[in-house]
């Protein structure tokens, strides 16, 4: 019997260890979950964003890698022109030229698969005036004069016209170093996005537990030890977010690259990769994943330090009334 009391007395105390054990800020509901969710599509979006960049770069470097390689010679057909002994004469006549290592002539089978999503799949090359190309290689050390040799192929072959390629590629380079900018700015706008939907779900959840913190700050709680325990629900939070978003956005480029690999050698397949590449973001690019996980973490839970900071003491400084 004299363990009744004992136990009795203990209860109180157990329960004051239960209370001080619960947390300041309620447990996760319907809000808890939408701000998941919400991180977790900004998360995803960002990843989306940083992935799309790294493959523009990347393509922008091998367009300009192989603009300093390769150039192209097209060789028009003519009334009276055989068109396969020009080819033969006009690519003698380039690997003969300084600076040019070799050229290889563009057979009909490669021709008709870079014009089949214009023209179809049965093209009739002796009915249709389809241009002819021989793909040039330079030597990148020591480039070849192309005014002279576009002089030179003007006076022994009219039907020939060399294209280096380099107006276009650099407008395209141009283009894709403005898209990595926008997408750079996007980027920052989403982080900025995500700040501040945190903040709306800080002071949310601050309102929620109002009367909780007004209890503690007036009793003496520190400031820093009311916002630790913000950081801290909200530094799971955005865990569990930014965890969910990334890896969405890691299957989604698994995805692609998978879908790339698959359509290797179709219409289709050869224009993607010539734009886009093999949709491979590599390594530096699931790096930038994993940066921006943990980027979306951190700023979830220094945005909500700071929040309860700030509110905290700009409660502090409002002046009170001396009559209560």
């Amino acid at each position: 019997m004299s363990d009744v009391p004992a136990a009795e007395a203990r209860a109180p105390a157990v329960a004051r260890s239960r209370r001080r054990a619960a947390p300041i800020i309620p447990e996760e509901g319907i809000a808890g979950q939408s701000l998941v969710f919400v991180i977790a599509i900004m998360t995803f979006l960002s990843c989306l964003t940083l992935g799309a960049v790294t493959m523009i770069r990347d393509t922008a470097t091998v367009w300009q890698t192989q603009i300093s390689r390769e150039a192209t010679i097209q060789v028009k057909p003519a009334e009276g022109l055989d068109m396969d002994q020009e080819l033969v004469k006009v690519a003698q006549l380039a690997t003969g030229f300084p600076g040019v290592t070799g050229a290889r002539i563009v057979d009909r089978q490669a021709t008709a698969r870079l014009l089949e999503p214009w023209l179809g799949g049965n093209i009739d090359f002796e009915k249709l005036p389809i241009p002819r190309l021989i793909v040039v290689t330079i030597n990148r050390d020591a480039p070849p004069d192309f005014a002279a040799l576009r002089a030179r192929l003007a006076e022994e072959a009219p039907s020939a016209l060399l294209d280096d390629h380099r107006t276009w590629v650099d407008r395209l380079i141009a283009m894709a170093r403005s898209m990595v900018t926008i997408g750079m700015a996007v980027l920052g706008l989403m982080l900025a996005a995500t700040a501040l939907t945190v903040v709306f779900a800080t002071r949310g959840a601050m309102a929620g537990a109002g009367q909780i913190i007004d209890v503690l700050h007036f009793v003496g709680a520190e400031i820093g030890f009311i916002a630790v325990q913000f950081r801290r629900h909200f530094l799971l939070t955005g865990a569990k977010g930014a965890l969910a978003g990334g890896f969405a956005a890691i299957l989604t480029f698994l995805g692609f690259s998978w879908w790339s690999s698959s359509n290797m050698a179709t219409p289709q397949g050869d224009q993607a990769a010539a734009l886009f590449g093999n949709f491979a973001i590599g390594a530096s690019g699931y790096a930038g994943v994993a940066l921006v996980i943990l980027a979306i973490t951190g700023l979830t839970a220094l945005t909500s330090h700071l929040t309860v900071i700030a509110y905290l003491t700009d409660l502090d400084s409002r002046p009170h009334d001396s009559g209560s």
